[in-house]
């Protein structure tokens, strides 16, 4: 009778503890979907009209050679900026469509910023990564943390897309899909 009880019970809890996960699983992927792309109001706070645009951030960061670039080089081409790091997996899952976008979009500029903070992230460690799976996007590293302050790119990855006027159209925070990459471009080719 005992073992009856027992088994019963772990059944029981077992049961219970999958319908938790189960609900906490829907309510997380309803909060953290990635294809959702940001109005620039949800970024400034502001509200955006037709005449009234949000001006992105400028900064400096570095080409693989040290030479500083800024993002306001690129004033009069749309810009993707996107924030990445070599030990953030899901980084690293969205890189290959990022590479691919960059091939297919030569009017747009991909600023592939590295958040080389010294200590998780290194110069060495991020560019051994792009070298070992052979992407062919600019890569830029900030190693003073820059564009991270500027942009709060706090969680990785971080997508920001820059019409050719610099100014912010939509944000992406979480790792995109190739179609929600694609989504965005277009909105900063209009």
């Amino acid at each position: 009778m005992k073992n009856s009880v027992k088994w019963i019970l772990m059944a029981t809890v077992s049961v219970i503890v999958f319908i938790g996960i189960f609900f906490a699983y829907n309510k997380l992927k309803a909060d953290y979907d990635v294809n959702d792309l940001k109005e620039v109001s949800e970024v400034t706070d502001q509200t955006v009209t037709e005449t009234q645009k949000t001006a992105a951030p400028d900064f400096t960061v570095y080409d693989e050679n040290g030479n500083p670039v800024k993002l306001s080089d690129f004033v009069g081409k749309p810009v993707v900026l996107n924030f990445w790091a070599s030990w953030c997996y899901y980084c690293k899952e969205e890189m290959p469509d990022f590479d691919k976008a960059a091939k297919n979009h030569t009017d747009v500029q991909f600023l592939m910023v590295n958040v080389t903070d010294g200590r998780q992230e290194t110069l060495d460690t991020a560019k051994a990564y792009i070298e070992s799976n052979g992407f062919a996007f600019p890569v830029f590293y900030d190693t003073n943390l820059e564009a991270t302050y500027a942009y709060g790119a706090y969680g990785l990855p971080m997508s920001v897309f820059i019409n050719a006027d610099g100014e912010i159209v939509t944000y992406a925070s979480g790792m995109m899909t190739a179609e929600s990459l694609e989504k965005a471009i277009a909105l900063i080719k209009e």
